[in-house]
C-alpha cells in the first residue's frame, strides 16, 4: 500500500495529506507551493510557535502577522475582529480545514474569532491582500486557512492561572501504511472580568472545542479524506442601559455558541496532475438570554452552508504550472425574527503559472454567478523574481469581491438590489530570506481600493425610494475607501539558543465616499501604527528559556464619524518554559505586565496582569 508522500525528503504535501512544512502555503494558488514562489505576502505561524507564544488567545498569535489590527467585545470569547490591511473584518476570508466557515447569518456574513482558541490548531496560513482570483467571495482584505493537529503518538498540555482560568488540550494519532487517523480536543474556562469597562461583574467564558481526520491510502494515486470540527461555547455578555445615559452595564445576559463543519474527498495525484474533490459543511447556531426577560431566549439565529469544489494544479511541460478550479456554495440563514432564506454561488478559475530558476510568476482570471446579483469577474497576477542570492522582489495586483450577506439581502433592513463590495490591491515589496531561516527581513508597500461598500442607511424621517417600508433604515452600495501603507519584518535567530523578530505596519486608512457625512475619514478601529516584537533566549541553566513580547498599537477611531477616540496602547507579555526529560516541559507567563489600562472597542474591557502556569507533554 502507499506510504504517505509527506515521509518523503522534499515531498510538497497539500491539504489531503499532512503539512509539516512551515514554508508551504495554500493560500496563494489555492493548492500547496512554496512561500518564495509568489509574489504575494503571505506570513506562515506554526505549531511550534503558537506553542511558543502560549495561552489560548488566538490573537496573541496573530498579532505576530503585519497588517492585523484586533478588537474585541470584552474578554477571550468575546466578539472577535481581526482586521488585515485596514480592511472590515467580515472581508478576510477564514477556511478551517478547507471549510469556510464565515457564519451566513451574521449581519455582515463574517467569521468571529472568539470562538476559535489555540489548542487545536497546527498551523495558520495568512494572505494579506485581495485574491478572489483562486478564492472568491470574501477574499478582499486576505485568506486565512486554519489546520488542525494531525499528530502521531500522543500530546496534552494543562495551564492555570489569572481569573480562575483554566486550558488544557490533547491531541493524538496513528499512522499505518495503509492510513492515518487522529483528533484534538481542548478544554477552556475562565471567570473573566466585566465586558462592561464600566461594570464589576466578571463575564466568564467556557467552551469545548473537538477536531478529528482521517486519510485512507486507497493507492499510490488516491487518497481519500474526511476532517471535522466541532466547539460549543458559553459566554457571559454585557448590555446597554434602557435609560441615560445609555451605556454598556453589567446585565445578566448570556449567549449559547455551537458551530460544526466539515469536510470529505479525495485526491488524485500522479506527479503532473494533482485533483482534490470535496464535499463540506458549516453550521453557526446562536442563542442569545437575558434573565431579565425569562428563561427563553430573545434571538437565536441558525447559519448554514453546504459547498463542492474542485481543484487542480497540471504542470504539463517543464516550467509551466496550471492552477485550476470551481464550486458551488448554497447558504442559509434562519433567525426568529427573520424566516429561512437562502441563496446560491458558483465559480470557476484558471490560473497559469511558471517557476523557472529564480523567476516565479501567476496570471489568473474567475468568474462567479450568484442567484441574486448576477455575476463577478476577477483578474490577478503576482511576480516573485530572485534578484540576488536570497533576495527576491516580489510584486502583485489582485482583484477582490464579497457577496452581500443574507441579512442584508433579506432581513428586515434588507435591500435585495444590493451589488458585491469590490476591491483592487497592489502591493511590491522587497524579502531577504523568510521568517524560517536564521536570519531575514522584508518590506512590503500596498494599497487597496474598495468600492460599493455596503453600508447601513439610515431612514429616519425618509418614506420614499430606498427607504420604502424600511422605517428603521436598510443597506446600500454607498462606500468607497482607500487603505495604503507599508509592513516591516525583521528577524534574527544568530544561534540554535537567541532569536528576536519584529513586525511592523502603517496602514492609512480613508473613507473616500464623495458627498458623504465621513468623507475624509479614518475608517473606525484601524490604528495606523501596530508594532509587535518578539525574542526568546534558551539560558544555560537546564535549558530554561525566557523571552516576551511587546504589543504597541497606535491610536484610532472607534466609529466611522470619528468623534470617539481609541487610544494607543502597549502590553508587555514575558514568558519562560523549562524541560524536564525529552517528554515533559513546565511553562508560565505574565500578561500585561504593565497592567496596561486600555479598549480595542470603545466601552469595553481588556484584560488587565494575568499570570499562568502549566505544563505540557508529548510522548
Amino acid at each position: 500500500m502507499a506510504q504517505d508522500p509527506c515521509d518523503e525528503p522534499g515531498a510538497v504535501c497539500t491539504a489531503a495529506w499532512k503539512i509539516d512544512d512551515d514554508v508551504i502555503t495554500v493560500t496563494a494558488t489555492g493548492n500547496a507551493s512554496e512561500v518564495e514562489d509568489t509574489g504575494q505576502a503571505v506570513t506562515i505561524i506554526g505549531r511550534e510557535e503558537i506553542e511558543e507564544v502560549q495561552g489560548a488567545d488566538l490573537t496573541r498569535v496573530l498579532e505576530r502577522a503585519p497588517g492585523v489590527a484586533i478588537s474585541r467585545n470584552g474578554g477571550i470569547g468575546g466578539v472577535t475582529s481581526v482586521r488585515v490591511r485596514g480592511a472590515e473584518a467580515e472581508q478576510l476570508l477564514v477556511i478551517v480545514d478547507g471549510v469556510r466557515v464565515a457564519d451566513p447569518a451574521s449581519p455582515s456574513g463574517g467569521f468571529d474569532f472568539g470562538n476559535l482558541t489555540t489548542g487545536n490548531l497546527d498551523k495558520i496560513d495568512l494572505l494579506r491582500g485581495s485574491n478572489s482570483t483562486i478564492w472568491g467571495s470574501d477574499a478582499v482584505g486576505g485568506v486565512l486557512v486554519a489546520t488542525t493537529r494531525d499528530e502521531t503518538g500522543f500530546a496534552a498540555s494543562a495551564e492555570y492561572g489569572a481569573r480562575d482560568t483554566i486550558f488544557g488540550t490533547a491531541t493524538g494519532g496513528v499512522q499505518t501504511d495503509q492510513f492515518y487517523i487522529g483528533a484534538s480536543g481542548s478544554y477552556l474556562t475562565t471567570d473573566g472580568f466585566s465586558a462592561a469597562a464600566s461594570g464589576s461583574e466578571a463575564d466568564g467564558f467556557e467552551q469545548w472545542d473537538i477536531a478529528g481526520r482521517t486519510s485512507v491510502y486507497v493507492s499510490d494515486r488516491i487518497t481519500l479524506f474526511a476532517r471535522g470540527r466541532y466547539a460549543e461555547g458559553d459566554l457571559d455578555i454585557d448590555g446597554f442601559a434602557n435609560v441615560a445615559p445609555f451605556g454598556l452595564i453589567d446585565t445578566g445576559e448570556y449567549q449559547k455558541t455551537q458551530q460544526y463543519s466539515a469536510a470529505t474527498g479525495l485526491s488524485f495525484d500522479n506527479g503532473p496532475l494533482y485533483l482534490t474533490a470535496a464535499y463540506s459543511f458549516a453550521d453557526t447556531e446562536r442563542q442569545n438570554f437575558n434573565p431579565a426577560f425569562g428563561t427563553a431566549p430573545g434571538f437565536t439565529s441558525d447559519g448554514h452552508s453546504d459547498r463542492v469544489e474542485l481543484r487542480g494544479e497540471w504542470r504539463p511541460i517543464g516550467p509551466l504550472i496550471i492552477n485550476f478550479g470551481g464550486e458551488n456554495e448554497w447558504t442559509s440563514l434562519e433567525t426568529n425574527f427573520t424566516a429561512r432564506q437562502e441563496t446560491r454561488i458558483a465559480g470557476a478559475y484558471a490560473q497559469l503559472g511558471i517557476e523557472f530558476g529564480g523567476l516565479s510568476g501567476h496570471l489568473g482570471v474567475r468568474h462567479d454567478d450568484h442567484r441574486d446579483f448576477g455575476g463577478a469577474t476577477s483578474f490577478g497576477a503576482d511576480i516573485s523574481y530572485e534578484v540576488a542570492e536570497d533576495i527576491r522582489v516580489r510584486a502583485s495586483v489582485g482583484e477582490g469581491f464579497k457577496a452581500p450577506s443574507l441579512f442584508q439581502l433579506f432581513s428586515d433592513f434588507g435591500n435585495d438590489t444590493l451589488q458585491p463590495e469590490q476591491s483592487t490591491s497592489f502591493d511590491l515589496g522587497l524579502a531577504w530570506h523568510n521568517r524560517n531561516d536564521p536570519f531575514y527581513a522584508g518590506i512590503t508597500a500596498f494599497q487597496r481600493d474598495s468600492e460599493n461598500q455596503i453600508e447601513f442607511v439610515s431612514c429616519f424621517g425618509v418614506t420614499g425610494g430606498i427607504c420604502t417600508n424600511r422605517p428603521f433604515g436598510t443597506y446600500d452600495n454607498v462606500g468607497k475607501v482607500r487603505a495604503q501603507g507599508f509592513e516591516v519584518e525583521l528577524g534574527a535567530n544568530p544561534s540554535d539558543t537567541f532569536g528576536v523578530a519584529a513586525v511592523y505596519a502603517y496602514v492609512d486608512t480613508e473613507n473616500r465616499t464623495a458627498g458623504a457625512a465621513n468623507e475624509g475619514n479614518v475608517l473606525a478601529r484601524r490604528p495606523k501604527h501596530a508594532l509587535t516584537f518578539s525574542a526568546d533566549w534558551e539560558t544555560p541553566l537546564a535549558g530554561l528559556t525566557v523571552g516576551g513580547d511587546i504589543r504597541m498599537v497606535g491610536d484610532s477611531f472607534d466609529d466611522a464619524g470619528n468623534f470617539t477616540r481609541l487610544d494607543g496602547y502597549h502590553v508587555v507579555t514575558l514568558r519562560a518554559s523549562v524541560p524536564f526529560g525529552e517528554t515533559v516541559e513546565l511553562f508560565g507567563r505574565v500578561e500585561n505586565v504593565f497592567d496596561e489600562d486600555y479598549q480595542t472597542a470603545a466601552g469595553y474591557g481588556t484584560a488587565g496582569r494575568g499570570a499562568f502556569v502549566g505544563a505540557r507533554a508529548k510522548f
